[in-house]
């Protein structure tokens, strides 16, 4: 995503999430918002038709990263979604997630944007 606040990396994604979406875009895209030294990303779901059989493997590897590896330089992760139950499940793990995490719904985006940035 380009309109972003500076030092925000935002990411959207939509439908079926594949092996090559972890791969290509969301991990080196994770790893630049780390090597700042204060991750702050703002992730854009509208909408979710799940994962791909590969993309199993990458998502588990992606957040032990965040969690175990990356851990202390996560600032703040603002969750947008237009799935109710993506953001059910996202606030019930709150608590084991790395930084402040904001999830919000698509109306309020520019919120998020904001919140992200502060």
């Amino acid at each position: 995503m380009d309109d972003v606040p500076p030092g925000v990396i935002g990411l959207r994604a939509s439908g079926k999430l594949t092996r090559d979406d972890y791969r290509e875009v969301l991990e080196p895209a994770l790893k630049e918002a780390v090597g700042s030294g204060e991750a702050r990303v703002l992730f854009v779901l509208p909408d979710f038709d799940g994962l791909e059989g590969g993309a199993w493997i990458e998502d588990v590897k992606t957040g032990l990263g965040v969690e175990f590896t990356d851990r202390a330089a996560w600032k703040r992760l603002a969750f947008v979604t237009g799935v109710d139950w993506v953001a059910k499940a996202t606030r019930m793990f709150t608590w084991a997630m790395p930084g402040e995490l904001g999830v919000y719904e698509m109306d309020d985006l520019d919120e998020a944007r904001s919140w992200v940035a502060a």
